[in-house]
Parts: C-alpha cells; sequence; structure tokens
C-alpha cells in the first residue's frame, strides 16, 4: 500500500535513490517518517509553483499595464478644445443646437465630406471625369497618405505630393507646385471646417497676421522668385527646407518638460510685425514649392513663442488652407498658367482628399505629439536621401543644398533660444505675483 500511495508522488518527487524492495524493509516508523517527508516536499512544491504562478501573473499584468499606458499616451492622448467639451446636456430637449453639440465630430467630420463630394460627382457627371482615372489612378493612392499627413501634421497634403511627383513621377515641379495649390484649396479646407466646427484650439494671431504677410510673399513667390530657379534648385530646396523643419522638431521635442501656453500673451505691435514678416518668408516658399507657410507658422509658434503643438498645428492647417487659395486664385486668374496636366491630377484626387484630410484631423487628434514628430522624421528623411539619389547633383547645387539646411538650423537654434529667453520673461512676473499672494496671505494670518 505504502508503495501504491508513494507513486501518486511521482510526478513531483525525485523517487530515483529509493526502490521498493528498499521500502519494504523499512519498518513502520521509518515509513511514517518517509511519508511525512514526501508530504513536505510535496506542499512545498506547490507552494513554490502558486508563488511562481504569481509572480507571472503580475509580470503580465504589469506589461499589459505598461502596454495600455503606452498606448493611451501616444494613440489616444485628445486634442484641446476652445469650449469645454463635456457639458451637459438636458436630455428632454431635442433642439438642433443640443444635437449638434452630442455629436460635433461627426458633424464636423460628415459637413465638409458631403459637400465636397455633392460638388465633385455634379461636375465628374457633366464633364466626364472619370477616363482621367485610367492614367492618373497613381496620384489618388498617393493622395489618400498625402491628405492623411496633411491633416494630421503641419505639413500640408502637397509635402508628400511634391517631393513623389517631382522625384518619383518626374512631373515638372510647376505642375507639381499648381497641383498642391488646388487640392490643398479643398482638403484643408475640409480640414480647416473639421477643426474650426468642433472647436479645437488655434492661436488666432498668428492665423490673422500670418495670412496677411503671407499672402505678399505668395505673390512675389510666384511673380520674382519662380522664375529664377531651375527644377532641380526647386525639388532641393523644398527637400532642404522641410529636412531642416524635422531637425528644429528634433530639436524642439529634445527639450524634457518644457512649459508651453495656449496662445501668445501680452500680444504687441512688434509680436505682429514679427508673424508678418515670418508669414511672408513662408509665402515666399509657398510661391515656389506649394507648401511652405505651416512649417514657417508652426516652428515660430512652438519655438519662439512656446505654443502647444496641440495648437500649433491646427493653426498651421488653416493657415495653408488660406494661402493654398491665394496661390491658385493668383496662378488661375492673374497669371492663366496653370496646366491641364494638373487639372487631370485634381480631378482624380479631389473625392480623395476631402474624405481623408478630415480623417487626418481626428486622428491628430488622439496622437500624442511625439508619435507625430515621427512620421515628420521619416517622411523628410526619406524625401532628402530620394533626392540625392535621383537628382544628379553637381557641386554647385550641393553647396546651395547644404547651405540651405545649415542655414535654416542656425535660424531655428536662435529661435529656440530666444524663445527660451521669452519663456523666462513670462515665467518671472507670475512667480512674483505668487510670491506676493504668499507674502500677503502670511501677513494677514
Amino acid at each position: 500500500k505504502f508503495g501504491n500511495v508513494f507513486g501518486k508522488f511521482n510526478n513531483h518527487i525525485d523517487i530515483r535513490p529509493f526502490h521498493l524492495y528498499s521500502i519494504q524493509k523499512f519498518s513502520n516508523k521509518s515509513c511514517l517518517y518517509f511519508i511525512l517527508f514526501a508530504t513536505q516536499k510535496y506542499l512545498q512544491h506547490f507552494k513554490m509553483s502558486d508563488e511562481a504562478n504569481e509572480k507571472n501573473v503580475a509580470a503580465t499584468s504589469t506589461i499589459r499595464r505598461k502596454l495600455l499606458q503606452f498606448i493611451k499616451k501616444y494613440f489616444l492622448e485628445g486634442q484641446k478644445y476652445s469650449h469645454e467639451e463635456n457639458t451637459i446636456i438636458q436630455e428632454d430637449r431635442a433642439s438642433i443646437d443640443n444635437l449638434l453639440d452630442r455629436h460635433r465630430k461627426l458633424f464636423g467630420f460628415l459637413i465638409p465630406i458631403i459637400f465636397f463630394q455633392t460638388i465633385y460627382w455634379l461636375l465628374a457627371f457633366r464633364y466626364n471625369f472619370y477616363h482621367y482615372f485610367k492614367e492618373k489612378y497613381t496620384m489618388s493612392i498617393v493622395m489618400i497618405f498625402g491628405a492623411l499627413i496633411g491633416g494630421m501634421t503641419t505639413e500640408g497634403g502637397g509635402a508628400v505630393a511634391f517631393p513623389i511627383m517631382t522625384l518619383a513621377l518626374n512631373i515638372s515641379p510647376v505642375v507639381a507646385r499648381d497641383f498642391s495649390f488646388m487640392i490643398q484649396s479643398c482638403g484643408l479646407t475640409a480640414a480647416s471646417f473639421s477643426i474650426l466646427f468642433t472647436g479645437i484650439l488655434v492661436e488666432w494671431h498668428s492665423i490673422l497676421f500670418s495670412t496677411f504677410g503671407a499672402i505678399f510673399g505668395v505673390i512675389f513667390g510666384l511673380e520674382i522668385v519662380d522664375p529664377l530657379m531651375t527644377p532641380a534648385e526647386k525639388k532641393m530646396t523644398f527637400v532642404s527646407v522641410f529636412f531642416s523643419f524635422a531637425i528644429a522638431l528634433f530639436i524642439l521635442n529634445f527639450e524634457k518638460k518644457r512649459k508651453t501656453f495656449d496662445k501668445i500673451d501680452q500680444f504687441t505691435l512688434s509680436r505682429a510685425f514679427i508673424l508678418m514678416i515670418n508669414g511672408f518668408a513662408g509665402g515666399i516658399f509657398t510661391g515656389i514649392a506649394g507648401s511652405g507657410i505651416d512649417i514657417y507658422s508652426f516652428s515660430i509658434l512652438t519655438l519662439y513663442f512656446r505654443i502647444s503643438e496641440k495648437v500649433a498645428t491646427p493653426t498651421s492647417v488653416i493657415l495653408m488652407a488660406a494661402n493654398s487659395m491665394v496661390g491658385f486664385f493668383w496662378r488661375y486668374f492673374m497669371q492663366n498658367a496653370i496646366q491641364q496636366e494638373s487639372w487631370e491630377y485634381f480631378a482624380v484626387c479631389i473625392p480623395i482628399v476631402v474624405i481623408f484630410a478630415p480623417v487626418g484631423s481626428y486622428i491628430a487628434s488622439c496622437l500624442h505629439r511625439l508619435t507625430l514628430a515621427s512620421f515628420i522624421y521619416i517622411l523628410e528623411t526619406v524625401a532628402l536621401v530620394s533626392a540625392f539619389l535621383i537628382i544628379k547633383l553637381d557641386w554647385p547645387l550641393i553647396i546651395f543644398t547644404m547651405s540651405i539646411i545649415i542655414g535654416s538650423l542656425i535660424f531655428y537654434i536662435v529661435m529656440s533660444e530666444c524663445g527660451k529667453k521669452l519663456m523666462i520673461q513670462k515665467i518671472k512676473p507670475s512667480e512674483m505675483k505668487e510670491k506676493m499672494n504668499d507674502i500677503t496671505v502670511a501677513s494677514a494670518v
């Protein structure tokens, strides 16, 4: 009997040193001691197993919790709004205003899509746009990603369209620039409507004064600067400036736990002048490549004025939409120089862009700023490397490209340092005010 009972412990206790013959010779007292010893070992084994299981469960729970925290931080952060989004609405009221408040994000997404899709398909049916898709469908696919990035980041859809059209598809920079104006006039306008309708917080000082300066910059770039540059110079200028912007964004994100603001405090005439000059410079670049005021606006807001990226990004989207319409207007009505090829690409991309640009804006409201920045790092690095591989560069063009990158980098670093000093000036008065309040309270006590 002892042999049969002891055999049940075979899976947990090493009984190889023992044999049934030896066990049968044990006295009853020895057998009792041995059974107690085996039972103790058996219980210790299961106790250790339970502790190991508890440790495994705890480790799994910790990993799961950290994974959820990572996803929530970088992919579900949320957007800043100009109104309190969680306002309690009475259920018994069925007015249109309450319906819009309950489903503001949904309406902000659907209204521009329905508007542009209705107009497009009426025109497509009237003028038979369908045959353009046979040869131009490639750009429809490209602009899925272009519209998403245009709505998600500070870069317009032209930031994707221009390098792909000029570098990969070998299309004229003039055609790519005009196409960027045209498609951003629709896609970014749709995204801008979603931003404004849902009440996402923007910096209105920047929109007003940067746009005022950029209007003259776009016209100056189209009329004066653009005719002086070769196609290769336009391509390298685009990738160089945008790559410099990626470096500036990296510098910005390198500062840990930096203090940011939601608007430009103590707005003065000098700050309005700074925004107009910056807008003029960005407008010139927009006149050359189809986009640029967006990254110039984002840079000065985040590096100099220390505005939060969650505010600067939708602000730059609205700025780029407005200045794209200015460029489109000037090229079509004043210069009358938009080529047929640009119109054909425009025809096959409108129904795509007006859907995915608002989608990009919504996705951006969920993602962390570092996640968006990572997309820009990858995009601009690939664009610069592709330009060096595809374009046949001579030494003057290489020097020209490196000068733009180094000059832009120095400009961004200086702007960042000036922004730090400006932030210190902002913080000191508030700290002094808090100290004075503390002294007043202490004296009263």
